[in-house]
């Protein structure tokens, strides 16, 4: 487990999660680990046909082309500084339960997770992605806490 071999970081572009990204990055420079890095697409349900207009397969492919564009410059930007990373673009609708998929198939020893600090009411009806992968993980999960 220690010194990882694989660290899996979740992304989702927001700062908490480059934030922990750095965390990941340093400590695959540090331990010549390898960085997986992970976004999930949410799935779209199938529209009603009164929305027929809108065609949920092109938005889907729309948004794994833009996180893999993202995630492909974040791997050039760490093989830049000698760091072994690869990227993977999920889809689910359960976020937490496809990091650990993908942590999984990747053979994973660690996880790095950012948490956007929600707390109370907002947590209760909006769950915790980060929470989850702690709780079920059977591995060490570093979870970075977002800074107010």
């Amino acid at each position: 487990m220690l010194p990882p071999k694989v660290i899996v970081s979740p992304i989702d572009f927001s700062v908490h999660a480059d934030d922990a990204a750095k965390t990941a990055a340093d400590l695959a420079s540090r331990f010549g680990s390898e960085i997986c890095l992970v976004h999930v697409v949410p799935a779209l349900p199938k529209l009603p046909s009164v929305a027929a207009f809108f065609n949920e397969a092109e938005y889907e492919k729309a948004l794994h082309t833009d996180a893999e564009k993202k995630l492909a410059k974040m791997v050039e930007e760490l093989a830049g500084r000698g760091i072994s990373a690869k990227y993977v673009v999920g889809t689910a609708n359960d976020t937490g339960m496809e990091i650990l998929r993908v942590a999984d198939h990747n053979h994973a020893d660690l996880i790095v997770i950012a948490t956007h600090g929600l707390g109370g009411w907002r947590q209760l009806a909006f769950g915790s992605v980060a929470e989850k992968v702690v709780r079920l993980s059977s591995l060490p999960v570093l979870v970075m806490r977002a800074q107010s």
